[in-house]
């Protein structure tokens, strides 16, 4: 690993310099050329790019548009240049990352990632693509849990396999209208309707497996006064019998942005991973495109 490396002399020597941006405008780059005939999939690029935090492999970062980057974690500035900058706060030897499941909607490559970054983290990233090219980003981290939740689950853990592409569409419709009936609106009476009797499959650090599981930590916060309130939802994105909901809402007095990921089997939701963050003040924010 030579996040130093990255820094120093590959990242901002070579991709946030002015000759670095002519090389890739007028240019188009011997690189790119080699990545079109490899005929590289976008969710290769985007692993590739997420392991380059780790290795400090600078060739990655070629998939990036070097003039046209919008970041959405508010936490880094936008472009390139916020990109490096991160990556210039890491402590040396101290990233690792490791991609667990990757997924391809349309222009859009969504992640779910184990990630030793500032300390251990569960993280969705969602990259959005143009003629070949990362051009937005958005994403989710949750410090990692060191114990697994009631049922003995981490948050990584369970089903990779991505099947049933031809019921994609009609799986987001499942999981968008659970995640409106019953986060958004509450319309609890309809719970049932979405699961396989008690058969439900939870890696959320909190709450065990099973549907009832789920109403009971829900009803126990309740009676503390804490209650899970989702808002709105901004984006659905899947590939097979994986969906991705996008959320914005409160838990408690905080206000938080809700990465959901569940695996839909025989039109019941089978199973679910989550991340979530609270949004920052926006006075603290390093650029100005908003979370969602």
């Amino acid at each position: 690993m030579k996040l130093t490396t990255i820094t120093a002399a590959s990242i901002l020597a070579f991709t946030l310099t002015q000759g670095y941006t002519a090389h890739a405008q007028n240019n188009k780059g011997r690189e790119t050329k080699k990545l079109t005939k490899m005929e590289i999939s976008n969710k290769e690029k985007v692993v590739a790019l997420l392991k380059a935090i780790e290795t400090g492999d600078s060739a990655p970062v070629a998939y990036i548009n070097p003039t046209n980057y919008k970041q959405h974690n508010t936490a880094v500035g936008d472009g390139l240049a916020g990109f490096g900058a991160l990556l210039q706060q890491i402590p040396a030897n101290s990233a690792k990352v490791s991609t667990i499941r990757a997924f391809a909607d349309g222009d859009y490559v969504f992640t779910q990632t184990d990630y030793v970054f500032f300390g251990p983290k569960v993280g969705f990233d969602i990259f959005k693509f143009e003629n070949g090219q990362i051009t937005e980003h958005w994403d989710n981290l949750q410090e990692k849990p060191v114990t697994p939740n009631p049922s003995g689950h981490s948050m990584l853990d369970g089903a990779t396999e991505i099947k049933d592409l031809d019921k994609t569409e009609a799986n987001k419709t499942i999981v968008t209208n659970f995640v409106n009936d019953i986060l958004v609106n509450g319309k609890m009476e309809k719970l049932a309707g979405y699961f396989n009797g008690d058969n439900y499959i939870q890696h959320n650090p909190n709450i065990p497996d099973q549907v009832s599981g789920l109403g009971a930590t829900l009803g126990a916060l309740a009676k503390q006064g804490i209650f899970m309130k989702y808002d709105k939802v901004h984006r659905v994105l899947g590939e097979g019998n994986f969906v991705l909901v996008v959320s914005e809402g409160h838990f408690g007095a905080d206000h938080n942005s809700f990465y959901d990921l569940f695996r839909v089997e025989n039109g019941k939701i089978a199973e679910h991973w989550d991340a979530v963050e609270k949004i920052t003040p926006k006075a603290d924010w390093k650029n100005n495109n908003g979370k969602f």
